[in-house]
């Protein structure tokens, strides 16, 4: 799977969900890689954090390689970069802002010595191989949200990364449409564009816009004052400053991933305004109508601040009349997560305001009108939709044809698609799993491991152990134990059930002179019909025989 004389769009991750966003380009004879991301862990995936696109395919061809280029800094573009990259062999390159949270990345997996890692300036164009890349910012909720434009001997591609319009930004200076127009009147091959927000009819709307119901919010506050956010969005930390400020409020942050965030961030020049921060012990001593707090995990996440705070394993300590603030939106998929925390909030009498409540919250993905907005400007000659589920790709796809938009191709994680010549088209098909990092493992999602576990999670687990004697009999009882099996008050009659089932297989193997490899599968079987015919479950059954004598 070399490329040959053609342009070639390959996407291992992000294409068919929203999330784990890798793509690759390739082109006589070379390939390069934009984007290396994560998503996290949901109810099939148990004890399991993080996932990551399986790169197997481009492993094979890492001679061919060039680079990976990021688009920007948040989890699901840069995340697999710290697990993935030095198997893959080949330089980053990267923004200021996003270098930055990657050098933190790489420091703490000890690899910063061995990834190189190249900062380029936002009016610095670089060469890898075929490919010429030049970063364009547009506006996003994280600083230095950049799309690209791809020089090849075909054509320009203009990839947009995660992006949105904003025409008051709070932190940085996106592209103008005038500039964007210009890329577009030089002639644009394919717009490959962010799908996550097509569905919505309004513009995503200004981070400027917040500040006011968020002021609104914290001035009615009787008490103390915890706002949680997407920690990666330097703007809303900033306009959340704003707010202590103008209401008198001093400010604490609760958790290391805003730590970190804010300190990259004033690192790279922003955030210079930020006011200076109170420790717990220093924010629980002020009065209560004068404290604010920005915590993380308005996502539900067990282990974040707020979660802790609700539940009283935090420093920070709630009281009723206190108020919350979520100003972020609900992912989909963490609604319970989000639920347990604001019950367990609601049991303390703490008011919460989310954006169902006040404008709080805008988004930083591209709504109808800014994607029509976008073909408008580009006038590129293909579209191809990412980073979506398919429903949204194929949305994209209708909304791109009208507005003259004549090629476009809704793609999957693993399609080959010929951008050029005479594309787009699918030429085949390559693996596109995934990778879970279980603890400081990397396994594939639809391996033995997770596979066994997944089976453990649905249907519980029996252990059976026995000895068997020389002329192939029972001795002594059996041990049978169970995990998970939906067996509460029966549970001595069903092991009594389990072990004469067990016994009787014993019995007619010895008649029989079965093997001990066919009498424990046997063995096996015929615990696990029990458990069915008590259960409807099909629990893992593990057999353990003991020759004595």
């Amino acid at each position: 799977m070399t490329p040959g004389d053609e342009l070639l769009f390959l996407a291992l991750g992000g294409s068919g969900e929203i999330g784990m966003n890798l793509n690759l380009y390739g082109c006589r004879g070379k390939w390069v890689m934009v984007d290396l991301g994560v998503t996290f862990g949901d109810a099939m995936s148990p004890g399991i954090d993080l996932i990551m696109p399986d790169t197997a395919f481009i492993e094979e061809h890492a001679e061919d390689l060039l680079g990976i280029v990021l688009t920007h800094g948040h989890e699901d573009h840069i995340g697999a970069v710290p697990y993935l990259a030095a198997d893959l062999g080949v330089p980053l390159y990267a923004t200021p802002f996003t270098a930055g949270l990657l050098k933190g990345k790489l420091a703490e997996e000890g690899l910063e010595e061995q990834i190189e890692l190249n900062i380029i300036g936002e009016d610095e164009a670089f060469q890898l191989g075929p490919f010429g890349f030049r970063y364009f910012p547009l506006a996003h909720s994280i600083p230095e949200g950049n799309a690209l434009l791809i020089e090849t001997p075909f054509g320009r591609i203009f990839h947009t990364g995660d992006w949105k319009l904003d025409e008051e930004p709070q932190i940085g200076v996106p592209t103008t449409a005038e500039e964007l127009r210009a890329i577009g009147d030089q002639g644009v091959l394919a717009l490959v564009c962010d799908s996550t927000n097509v569905f919505n009819k309004e513009p995503s709307g200004s981070e400027a816009s917040v500040q006011a119901d968020l002021l609104t919010s914290v001035s009615n506050a009787k008490g103390r004052v915890v706002v949680t956010t997407f920690a990666s969005n330097a703007a809303r930390l900033q306009t959340l400053a704003n707010v202590a400020r103008l209401t008198g409020r001093k400010l604490c942050v609760a958790g290391r991933s805003l730590d970190r965030i804010i300190a990259v961030a004033k690192s790279c020049g922003y955030l210079q305004n930020f006011p200076p921060l109170l420790d717990f012990d220093g924010i629980m001593a002020v009065p209560a109508n004068e404290a604010m707090i920005i915590a993380t995990g308005g996502q539900g996440e067990p282990r974040a601040a707020l979660a802790r705070i609700a539940t009283d394993q935090h420093p920070i300590k709630l009281d009723g009349g206190d108020t919350v603030i979520f100003s972020s939106r609900k992912i989909p998929g963490n609604e319970i997560a989000i639920g347990r925390i604001q019950n367990a909030l609601a049991g303390k009498d703490v008011e919460m305001i989310t954006e169902s409540q006040a404008h709080i919250h805008v988004s930083g993905h591209p709504g109808r009108p800014e994607l029509a907005a976008m073909y408008d400007w580009i006038r590129p000659e293909m579209l191809i939709p990412v980073h979506g589920e398919r429903r949204h790709m194929a949305e994209q796809a209708r909304l791109g044809a009208e507005h003259g938009i004549e090629k476009s191709i809704v793609q999957m994680n693993g399609d080959v698609i010929r951008i050029a010549p005479d594309g787009p088209v699918k030429l085949s098909e390559v693996r596109a799993g995934r990778l879970v990092l279980d603890g400081d493992v990397i396994l594939p999602a639809d391996g033995a491991t997770m596979n066994e576990r997944r089976k453990l999670l649905l249907n519980g687990h029996l252990s059976v152990g026995l000895a068997i004697g020389g002329s192939g009999k029972l001795v002594g009882a059996p041990e049978i134990r169970l995990q998970g099996v939906p067996i509460e008050e029966d549970r001595d009659q069903f092991l009594e059930q389990a072990a004469q089932a067990l016994a009787d297989v014993v019995k007619k193997s010895a008649r029989k002179g079965s093997d001990l490899e066919a009498l424990r599968e046997a063995i096996r079987i015929g615990v696990r019909r029990v458990a069915v015919e008590w259960t409807g479950k099909k629990p893992i059954v593990d057999v353990t025989i003991v020759q004595v004598g």
